[in-house]
């Protein structure tokens, strides 16, 4: 696994921010397809996410399949039970099928702007790439909340590895 932190600068509400961008990758042992399906479903990121974050959806739910130009919302809780960043958004900007990219755009009270791209490549028909990459900015938090995505992201890609080498998970 490899993690990167950079300092970029964004524009934020008409101004220039100093952001960062996290990035995050694995080489996770599962062909390319099933990991590009499973990536676009809830209970993968419910199982990824498991231990670090617990999502509620405002709508009960969240759709079983992500859509392109959907937007949910969910109240997050850190480790499960400590509320955070109030009400979180989760806009599906892009979803393409043809290069494995799934983009989107999010935000809550803290985490004014959390922009993630995942990205697959395939290695070999059994391997891939795992990217996470994660533009964050949160005003003053922006770094506390950098530091924690980078802990948040590799527990995901963790959890990853557990739904590539466990064919009965039904994530």
């Amino acid at each position: 696994m490899t993690t990167k932190i950079e300092k970029i600068k964004i524009d934020y509400k008409g101004k220039q921010v100093t952001a960062r961008k996290l990035t995050v990758a694995s080489e996770i042992p599962i062909d390319i397809d099933t990991a590009w399906t499973k990536v676009q479903t809830s209970a993968l990121l419910n199982f990824v996410t498991n231990g670090k974050v617990k999502f509620k959806p405002t709508g009960g739910h969240f759709p079983e399949i992500w859509k392109e130009g959907d937007t949910v919302s969910a109240r997050m809780f850190v480790y499960g039970f400590v509320p955070f960043g109030g009400l979180h958004s989760l806009y599906f900007e892009k979803i393409d099928n043809v290069n494995k990219i799934l983009q989107t755009r999010e935000w809550d009270n803290s985490a004014k702007v959390w922009n993630h791209k995942i990205s697959l490549k395939k290695l070999t028909d059994t391997t891939i790439i795992y990217e996470d990459e994660i533009v964050i900015y949160g005003g003053m938090l922006t770094g506390f909340i950098t530091s924690w995505a980078k802990s948040f992201y590799k527990h995901r890609q963790k959890r990853w590895q557990l739904v590539a080498t466990n064919p009965t998970l039904k994530k």
